[in-house]
């Protein structure tokens, strides 16, 4: 990067980092006025969460994450993106934070119709010799993409230009990152016809219907390949198998409802699709290293 960008994205990240500490006095994640748009203040290094991201781009502004997504394990700080071109499960947590120099970050949901609008009327960017790009990938934040995220925050401070302006900014945040290193990944999970998409439809279904059993070779039929093909582009676009890929969702879905609505294990097991409670204590002490009575009680 030239000096003279540099000097613009460290600009644009005080002048973001000023706009995020006055509006977070307090931790937590919090939407906005702005439709798909979250801000985020941590100052425990040690919180950790599980979830399942939707697409979306997270900018941060201060501090540093790790993140578990698929088999893959995550590192990025002040000034990268993560982002994220499917759904996809992942377990989180905030690595460099303290209440005097709180993580800081950003967070704006993808439009899927967006991209594929936009990817129609630009070039796309030179083609990456990595014939299988995964969904899910950091890089740095260019100038003109925290000069973006920058004016977007700014809006919340004008509510009354927020229904003309917003739409526009994020239409140019999706723009800039399609040009930019992400674009090759984005075009090729939002492009009709090609099998990422295809693979991308199903990840949404599997996500909508955790639940139920799960059919790969009706999976295979859902994305009009062979299961062989279906298994292989699976794993590609994810790094892990569509059996891992929906026991991440239950588990998840599982631990969320003992937290948060104080559910016994064998009701969230029964929610979430399993069958025996027995297999549900195996496969969650598998993933989190307790059994979940025990796990969940440490995590309050």
């Amino acid at each position: 990067m030239r000096e003279n960008e540099q000097a613009r994205l460290e600009r644009a990240n005080i002048l973001l980092k000023e706009k995020l500490l006055s509006r977070l006095p307090q931790p937590g994640r919090f939407p906005t006025e702005i439709e798909g748009l979250m801000i985020a203040r941590r100052h425990d290094a040690k919180e950790l969460e599980n979830c399942v991201y939707n697409p979306l781009v997270v900018v941060v502004v201060q501090g540093s994450k790790r993140s578990v997504i698929g088999s893959e394990e995550f590192r990025y700080g002040e000034n990268h993106c993560l982002v994220i071109g499917v759904d996809m499960p992942s377990a989180n947590h905030v690595i460099t934070a303290s209440p005097e120099k709180p993580f800081l970050a950003v967070t704006l949901d993808l439009d899927k119709y967006l991209i594929t609008q936009l990817a129609a009327q630009t070039l796309p960017p030179p083609r990456s010799e990595n014939k299988s790009l995964k969904g899910v990938a950091v890089t740095e934040v260019d100038p003109d993409l925290m000069d973006a995220f920058l004016r977007l925050v700014e809006l919340l401070d004008k509510p009354e230009q927020i229904p003309v302006l917003a739409s526009m900014i994020v239409r140019e945040i999706h723009y800039r990152l399609l040009i930019g290193p992400q674009g090759e990944r984005l075009r090729m999970v939002n492009t009709l016809g090609t099998q990422s998409n295809q693979i991308a439809r199903i990840l949404t279904w599997l996500r909508d219907n955790y639940k139920e059993p799960l059919q790969v070779d009706e999976l295979a039929r859902k994305a009009n390949m062979a299961t062989s093909t279906f298994h292989r582009r699976f794993r590609e676009l994810t790094t892990i198998s569509p059996l891992q890929f929906q026991k991440c969702l239950r588990l998840y879905e599982a631990q969320r409802m003992m937290l948060v609505e104080n559910e016994d294990a064998s009701v969230a097991a029964m929610a979430v699709g399993y069958e025996s409670p027995t297999q549900f204590s195996r496969e969650y002490k598998r993933m989190f290293g307790e059994p979940p009575y025990r796990h969940v009680n440490r995590l309050r």
